[in-house]
């Protein structure tokens, strides 16, 4: 029964009361026969109706406490008993029995097959058990018999086996012990052959046999021979171990470090290979000029072996001096290579060895590993420094043993590049900026430049007092990046890197030179070859680059469907600077034809011989400072030097005029002013000849100073015909003008090498200096304008007119023909010298203005000369200059036309009153005082008394007081 709580608890049932196993007592709830059973399963049964039945069982039934189950439901009975209702009771009983009962039939066959299956184990257990004690009963009677069978001749089987095998061990200890007596010979093969590790295995597996066998007599002399043969390999270790600094191998060198670390001395390994670096930096650069003093000398004499380094190196020719100090870094280099490429190594190996010590298990092992890594990786630390500054104290011994005076320009700057370069492997290779090698480098680079800057000087004032001021024919694409001087910059973008050689893609990581030159080459061979491997294509033929363009460079485009395609595309505006417009209106172009004279030429850059020189002067400059960065600002300060010279003579051959300033028209900015007299101050030296007497340190402030240049007598700028010079100073004015435009492309260069605390000084010369080339243009060009146009002829013609007519004129004066006139001479004067050399189109409207302001200016002189007027004099003025103004127009396309204001209302002043011509006196300062003066007299008797006359000329004299 407690087996069917069970299983009814684990399909859900609610158990039964532990009551129910008192079957005794409850016959009408026993359990069904297998029969009973069949028939229970037979029947059509419906679970869920089953479940029901069971669930409506009372609780009652299944509590564990025992009780009278009969004496329960006769207790249950009503009073009044009713037949149906007893049966109806009786029957619902009954189903709930046969449910429960069902229900026990179903979980008893569900786990039949169960039960048959554990029965089948026990049988089959029960089998072996047998079968077991079978077996044990057998092996007991083998064993007795065995027992009974072990016999004496057994034993001595036994015994001969033992002497057999002790024998054969005795045979081996002979045969090795036979070997031993041999590996002499192959050791020596082997240290033939550079196998080292093989050898010192070979060497301690020999002793350690040795020391197994030492009970032999004969073993003794082979331990003494075996340790000499130790001690000579451990010599031979030293001298392969020094050849790894001039000619790094990495099989080699691996086989060496093996070697020690079998011998345990991987820190002595470390100590000698320094030693050994320092021997061999010494030993390569005394070799290396050795060879150039005794080549030089033509014999062979010992003597030479015999002295300092230092003392050898005072003994190298000029002539050999550059190629004994290339191969002297390159030798150098070498050795420091193979440092490098030492360190490397040891890098490489030391993770490796990390990574199969964390792998092991030895820790003490491990530990002694790691305390050697740290020794050796300090040695090689500390060794990149010491091996740097040996490098330096050789090679400041060798520049110091020859004066560097002596070579010319191009010599000098190839040893400095050469310095440079090896001041860059210093610094990838230890990260040291080279003090000692710098600071002997720039003494000497000093005293050489500022001597080499003298001399320049000179050669450019020479230059200047013979320049004819002829345009240089170069190419429209014309760059400064294009000439020799200046390649160093396309090779070269970056200051920190030498400007030999460069890596192809500045974009990616920069590539040090070791990384570049480990596999093979050397950084100093290629200096000899990159001297002259470029060639310069800068210049024009004839001032053309093609025939073509020279057989269409005259032709003049009067119609719309003329204008060449590359003004088309290639037009720029020269007043604001901006960049060429790719779509220029055939209009805007024909109206331009008016006042640009360089339509008919090929759009080059305007320069002489003597700007290309200066040019070439500032890219030798920039080489030097490229070079050799600590003198970057006294380059610069020299460069400055040439630009303010060339200025200063631009100025001095064509802008010179002291009629100028009286003009008032303030041609000359207080800026240009004041750069001017700050050059003439600093850099000219206005005496003639040295006076005797002077102090030693006025002798000195002159040595610095260049005399002023004189304009070439070939020059002739007084000819009315050709514009008194005007090419001449077109092209001596614009080759400034481009000279200054090249200084501004290179000042992000200038700017990032110049020193920080030496900045201001180079923002000052370009905001100064460079700056103000451009303002030249208005004094230069006034002098042509003051000289292109009879102004005196015009006055003259004016003063002739009488204005004071009583009746409006219809017809203008002849005066107005003749200055058209002048302006229409001048017009072809113009085309005509812009057929020798281009015309920008800045220059000819300044010329332009010039000319037409000159003009409006001595037309109100003109009528500042009228003694008397009438109104309708005053219509006839307005009359004349409106004419003027509508021909000019025609003539020039410059709008607004220059001081037109400045007429007109000069003659509108006529007809003001008292009280506003006394202010518009006060408000018109850009009057002089006679034009003023008459403008009062003028107008005397008309509309101002003499009362009012008075008081206006009072004022007019107040405003002139302050001018006197």
């Amino acid at each position: 029964m407690q087996r069917i709580k069970s299983l009814m608890t684990r399909q859900g049932l609610k158990s039964p009361p532990e009551s129910l196993s008192d079957v005794g007592a409850i016959e009408s709830l026993r359990v069904p026969g297998k029969e009973e059973f069949r028939e229970l399963r037979e029947q059509p049964s419906d679970p869920q109706a089953e479940q029901e039945l069971i669930n409506s069982i009372e609780q009652v039934y299944f509590s564990t406490d025992s009780f009278d189950i009969v004496k329960y439901e006769l207790e249950k009975l009503p009073p009044v008993l009713n037949l149906q209702d007893l049966e109806e009771y009786r029957d619902k009983l009954k189903q709930q029995q046969a449910a429960v009962s069902k229900k026990v039939a179903d979980l008893i066959l569900e786990k039949q097959p169960a039960y048959v299956k554990e029965l089948e184990r026990v049988t089959s257990l029960q089998t072996g058990l047998q079968l077991a004690a079978v077996i044990c009963t057998n092996g007991r009677r083998h064993l007795n018999i065995a027992k009974e069978g072990f016999t004496q001749a057994s034993l001595g089987l036994l015994a001969n086996q033992r002497k057999r095998q002790l024998l054969i061990g005795l045979l081996k200890s002979l045969r090795t012990i036979k070997t031993l007596q041999r590996t002499d010979v192959r050791l020596s093969e082997m240290l033939e052959e550079e196998d080292y590790p093989g050898a010192i295995q070979l060497c301690l597996e020999c002793q350690k046999a040795a020391s197994t066998f030492k009970h032999y007599s004969c073993i003794s002399e082979l331990n003494s021979k075996l340790q000499d043969t130790l001690e000579q390999i451990e010599e031979q270790l030293d001298v392969a171990l020094s050849k790894i600094c001039k000619n790094f191998d990495i099989n080699h060198y691996t086989k060496v470090q093996q070697a020690y670390r079998l011998l345990g001395k991987t820190q002595t390994a470390m100590d000698q290979l320094h030693m050994h670096f320092t021997q061999a930096i010494h030993n390569t650069v005394f070799q290396v000029v050795l060879g150039y003093v005794e080549l030089c000398a033509g014999n062979t004499d010992t003597k030479f072996q015999k002295l300092q380094y230092k003392d050898l190196c005072t003994h190298v020719t000029p002539d050999s001096y550059i190629p004994c100090l290339a191969d002297l870094c390159k030798a150098l280099w070498e050795v420091m290579l193979s440092y490098y490429r030492t360190m490397e190594w040891h890098e490489k190996h030391d993770s490796e060895d990390t990574t199969s010590a964390s792998e092991g298990s030895n820790m003490m092992g491990t530990e002694e590993t790691n305390f050697d890594r740290g020794y050796i990786k300090k040695k090689l630390e500390h060794g990149l420094t010491r091996i740097w500054q040996d490098v330096q104290l050789k090679v400041k011994t060798y520049l110091l043993g020859t004066d560097l005076s002596i070579f010319k320009y191009d010599d000098f700057i190839f040893v400095l590049d050469i310095i440079s370069r090896l001041m860059q492997v210093g610094e990838e290779f230890c990260g040291s900026k080279s003090e000692v090698l710098q600071e002997s480098i720039r003494k000497q680079s000093v005293n050489y430049f500022k001597n080499y800057h003298r001399t320049r000087l000179d050669e450019l004032r020479m230059f200047l007092e013979n320049e004819t001021w002829e345009l240089c024919p170069v190419k429209s694409n014309f760059s400064i990046l294009q000439l020799h001087e200046f390649k160093f910059m396309e090779q070269s973008r970056s200051p920190s890197v030498s400007p030999n050689k460069q890596p192809s893609s500045t974009s990616s990581k920069m590539v040090t030179l070791f990384e570049q030159y480990c596999s093979g080459g050397n950084p100093f061979e290629i200096q000899a070859d990159h001297k002259d491997e470029e060639t310069e294509d800068v210049l024009a033929s004839n001032g053309y680059e093609s025939d073509e363009q020279e057989k269409s460079a005259y032709q003049e485009y009067d119609s719309d469907s003329d204008v060449p395609e590359e003004l088309k595309q290639d037009y720029v505006d020269e007043q604001t600077g901006d960049a060429p417009v790719k779509s220029v209106s055939r209009e805007t172009l024909k109206s331009r034809k008016k006042s640009d004279y360089s339509l008919n030429k090929v759009n080059a850059p305007i320069l002489t011989n003597t700007t290309l020189n200066v040019i070439r002067l500032v890219g030798k400059y920039m080489q030097m400072m490229n070079i050799l960065k600590p003198i970057a600002f006294d380059v610069i300060h020299f460069m400055s030097q040439l630009f303010d010279y060339y200025l200063y003579a631009i100025y001095t051959f064509f802008g010179r005029n002291d009629s100028l300033e009286s003009t008032g028209l303030g041609l000359s900015s207080s800026r240009l002013r004041t750069t001017l007299n700050r050059i003439q101050e600093s850099l000219i030296d206005l005496e003639v000849s040295a006076d005797p007497t002077a102090t030693l340190t006025a002798a000195e402030e002159r040595k610095e100073k260049v005399p002023s240049p004189h304009l070439s007598h070939l020059v002739v700028l007084t000819f009315g015909d050709t514009l008194y010079g005007l090419a001449e100073r077109v092209v001596a004015t614009e080759s400034l003008v481009f000279l200054a435009e090249q200084f501004e492309f290179l000042q992000p260069h200038l700017d990032a090498v110049m020193p920080a605390v030496k900045k201001p000084f180079l923002q000052q010369f370009y905001s100064q200096t460079v700056s103000t080339a451009s303002e030249l243009r208005k004094p230069i060009y006034w002098i042509v304008a003051g000289k292109a146009i009879d102004y005196e002829q015009m006055l003259l013609l004016m003063a002739n007119v009488k204005w004071d007519v009583k009746e409006i004129m219809s017809q203008h004066n002849i005066y107005v023909d003749a200055l058209l006139k002048e302006f229409e001479q001048f017009n072809t004067r113009l085309n005509e010298v812009s057929k020798r050399v281009r015309i920008p189109l800045p220059v000819s409207n300044i010329l332009w203005e010039h000319c037409i302001r000159l003009a409006n200016r001595t037309i109100v002189e003109g009528y500042a000369n009228v003694k008397k007027c009438s109104n309708e004099g005053r219509a006839l003025m307005q009359l004349d200059f409106q004419q003027f103004l509508m021909k000019l127009e025609k003539l020039t396309d410059i709008r607004p036309i220059p001081d037109k204001e400045f007429v007109e209302t000069y003659i509108k002043a006529y007809y003001l009153t008292e009280n506003d011509m006394e202010r518009w006196i006060k408000e018109h300062r850009e009057y002089s005082t006679k034009q003023l003066t008459n403008l009062v007299n003028v107008c005397l008797g008309s509309h101002i008394n003499k009362k009012a006359r008075q008081k206006l000329l009072s004022a007019i004299d107040d405003i002139d007081r302050p001018k006197r």
